[in-house]
């Protein structure tokens, strides 16, 4: 993992129960493979423990790993270090993304219920005004109350971002084409067509997977589509929403953004989306931040419990999710 992050990740209750669990050396964290005392550790590792910032684990890593059995990842997504290698190796793989989904969920619900309220418009007149206005007449149309919010996508965030708004009295649209209408409104959500989420919707939230398939998937043609004054939410991926297009409404003032995710990840310092006063930007923050780093860390170590105790992964990843999820 990341150089620094351990530290981060494993505090004290974690890092007893992991010693308990394992044989290992808790100052050897790597990120380079290649080093002596990683290829010294990985010849005789069994259970590799990961997180941002993994190396591919390739046909060369493996053949220098012939003891490796599973990678118990604490993190979200193992796209970038989890190669058809492993699969065909056979080497088991669980993931602590369940445990990452939850504070992107809650990100998520936050920005939904503010977009609504009219929050960054409401914060920007006021500064302005610094005076007594008629608040109520000024935002007649701000508000919670029977808004309509898409979701794009019932991922794991997706499905608990739906269920965390099934307290609120909200119209919830869902477009995802792996999920039939029945389970669209058994999670709380009435199933349409991508297009008319986005004609639909007070709010439009991303949380598709970032696949081939998904690129520019909210494209110039499908924004122009979201009404007047209507919010975007972006917490999976910056490559799912062309973002110039984006700029371009986002410049209008038409619509406004929540962005956590760009393409580029970091966006270059003369971007006009970092002082545009209709946007809310964040640097890829809304999963696992401080503390929430823990949860996956206890995540990981339950999964390293049930392996030592010869039971299944709870959260287990599979090669055919790859083709389906971040």
């Amino acid at each position: 993992m990341q150089p620094g992050l351990a530290g981060r990740l494993l505090d004290g209750h974690t890092l007893a129960r992991l010693t308990d669990l394992a044989d290992l050396d808790p100052a050897l964290v790597v990120d380079d493979f290649t080093e002596p005392r990683a290829a010294a550790a990985l010849a005789r590792t069994e259970v590799l423990i990961s997180s941002w910032g993994c190396p591919p684990l390739d046909e060369a890593v493996l053949a220098r790993a012939p003891a490796l059995r599973a990678v118990v990842h604490a993190a979200g997504s193992v796209r970038h270090h989890i190669t058809d290698a492993c699969w065909r190796r056979g080497i088991q793989v669980t993931s602590a993304a369940w445990a990452n989904a939850l504070p992107v969920a809650e990100y998520t619900v936050a920005a939904v219920l503010f977009a609504n309220k009219q929050v960054l418009r409401l914060r920007e007149d006021y500064r302005a005004r610094r005076a007594w206005h008629d608040w109520q007449a000024a935002y007649a149309t701000a508000g919670n109350y029977r808004r309509t919010v898409g979701i794009i996508g019932a991922s794991r965030i997706g499905r608990r971002v739906l269920d965390l708004l099934r307290p609120y009295d909200l119209d919830v649209v869902l477009h995802d084409p792996f999920v039939a209408p029945d389970r669209a409104r058994e999670l709380g959500a009435r199933p349409v067509e991508l297009d008319e989420l986005c004609a639909l919707g007070d709010v439009v939230s991303v949380h598709a997977p970032e696949l081939p398939t998904t690129r520019h998937l909210l494209d110039r043609r499908r924004l122009a589509l979201m009404r007047d004054g209507a919010t975007l939410i972006n917490t999976s991926r910056g490559s799912l929403v062309d973002q110039d297009a984006l700029l371009a409404e986002l410049t209008t003032g038409r619509l406004n953004a929540v962005l956590d995710v760009t393409d580029p990840e970091v966006l270059p310092p003369d971007s006009p989306l970092y002082d545009l006063p209709n946007v809310l930007l964040t640097p890829h923050v809304a999963g696992s931040l401080g503390g929430e780093l823990h949860r996956m860390a206890a995540a990981a170590v339950d999964e390293l419990a049930r392996y030592s105790a010869g039971l299944p992964f709870a959260h287990a990843v599979h090669a055919l999710d790859m083709h389906q999820s971040a």
